[in-house]
């Protein structure tokens, strides 16, 4: 049973955390965006890639579109065709 993973040859782990507490911890934007992703991101892996990416740049959007570009390599690394909303 692939779940909601979808067709994806990355790697998947097991996590002893509530990813649904997790998510209902982010702030609004960051839930819009996970709840849009092509992948199936951990809301910790989302929270610490923005933050880091919002002390580099200053500005929220910036940090948005690092997640962005970095969910696109993934993709592309995955090599599947995955049809964005």
């Amino acid at each position: 049973m692939t779940r909601n993973l979808g067709q994806t040859r990355l790697r998947k782990r097991r996590r002893a955390q509530d990813p649904m507490r997790d998510y209902d911890r982010l702030p609004p934007m960051l839930r819009a965006w996970l709840a849009n992703a092509a992948l199936p991101w951990r809301p910790q892996s989302v929270q610490t890639v923005y933050a880091r990416a919002l002390s580099r740049t200053g500005d929220p959007e910036a940090a948005l579109q690092e997640l962005d570009r970095l969910q696109a390599r993934q993709l592309a690394r995955d090599g599947v065709q995955v049809v964005l909303p």
